[in-house]
């Protein structure tokens, strides 16, 4: 069921729920705001260090370029994800990474989890999956996401019953319909 807002989800059920699915670490996920800009996009640039080690360029340059990546990543995604929520993922009261979804009348789109070293294989990622995941099913949408080939989370989004639909440029459009059995939607 749709909350009055409109949406499946909102940050205080994310939040909620993240919580209860990680009790042991002092998780939390709140609304991005422009103040979240910076840290976004350095997070940004952490995924794009190893594509970037090749290049002979100056570090100056490389945060440059990558701040431009980042800037126009983030105004695709307003253009084109206008319903969408983004929200910033915090371990002990700091930012460690970013959830990126939109809710559509088709399909429950997840654009983006990305985390920092320190926050990767602690089972944040893979929470906040699974919760989008099982509220899309249970208010009867499929879930689809955009990865790249190689990014070790196609493992976990093929775990999690994600299959591949077709490749779109340097990416694998992956989906999860939803099944006979649903579990019951988050409050």
């Amino acid at each position: 069921m749709a909350l009055a807002s409109g949406r499946l989800l909102d940050v205080s059920t994310v939040d909620a729920e993240l919580k209860t699915a990680l009790p042991r670490l002092a998780i939390s996920v709140r609304a991005e705001t422009d103040a979240d800009l910076d840290f976004s996009a350095a997070l940004y640039a952490l995924t794009r260090e190893a594509e970037l080690a090749a290049v002979d360029w100056p570090a100056d340059a490389k945060r440059a370029f990558c701040r431009q990546q980042f800037d126009a990543q983030h105004a695709h995604y307003r253009q084109h994800y206008p319903a969408a929520q983004f929200l910033v993922v915090e371990l002990d009261g700091a930012p460690v990474g970013r959830a990126y979804f939109e809710e559509t009348g088709k399909e429950l789109r997840l654009m983006e989890i990305t985390l920092t070293e320190a926050a990767r294989n602690r089972g944040i990622g893979g929470a906040m999956s699974e919760l989008l995941l099982r509220q899309a099913h249970a208010s009867g949408l499929s879930m689809g996401l955009h990865v790249e080939p190689f990014n070790p989370a196609r493992r976990l989004y093929q775990r999690q019953g994600f299959r591949d639909v077709e490749t779109r440029g340097l990416y694998v459009y992956m989906v999860c319909e939803p099944s006979a059995t649903v579990s019951p939607p988050l409050s």
